[in-house]
């Protein structure tokens, strides 16, 4: 199964100012988001995101929440971002089945996302550096659950040269040139 451009949209999760600090690695996780934020805009694949109670945890990091929509980023109290009703209903507005996913914590708010996502029918995939966990062990845990419950684990590179589909076209040498490294 590959991620269809069409039918894909990214999710990202609880990328906030008190947490990400806290992360393992967090300046790498929050660049991967941010490359695979900049990737979807590129080829206009619609991007959500939700915030874990920002009153305590702070807002998404700005250099991510700039490259989504304001009335995107969505609250939430549950760690399920698809246990809260409204985000249930604007993801399903979309009429996309491929969700791809990003952010932190891998083992509870992504984890939890993920396995709901999976009970809604969606076709998830995850974007292995583009997710984190104070630490390294939370994460790898979270990512074979994530698999064996039917999760495809992706890395950025696949997600992208999937949503092209081909070579030789004007956006593929635009992403090739600007995010390809």
């Amino acid at each position: 199964m590959l991620v269809n451009v069409s039918d894909s949209f990214v999710f990202l999760i609880d990328i906030q100012e008190k947490l990400a600090p806290a992360i393992a690695d967090s300046h790498k996780v929050a660049e991967a988001a941010l490359w695979v934020l900049q990737v979807a805009n590129e080829l206009d694949v619609p991007i959500w995101g939700s915030e874990q109670y920002p009153k305590g945890i702070g807002s998404t990091l700005t250099f991510l929440s700039e490259r989504i929509k304001p009335s995107h980023i969505l609250q939430k109290m549950h760690f399920s971002a698809f246990k809260e009703p409204h985000i249930v209903n604007e993801i399903k507005a979309l009429n996309r089945k491929q969700a791809v996913v990003i952010g932190t914590e891998a083992h509870v708010c992504v984890l939890q996302s993920v396995l709901d996502l999976l009970a809604l029918g969606f076709h998830v995939f995850v974007v292995e550096e583009a997710v984190g966990s104070r630490t390294y062990k939370n994460k790898e845990l979270a990512l074979s659950r994530m698999q064996q419950a039917g999760a495809q684990i992706i890395s950025k590179e696949m997600l992208a040269f999937e949503w092209l589909a081909c070579c030789g076209t004007d956006i593929f040498r635009k992403i090739s040139k600007c995010y390809i490294k």
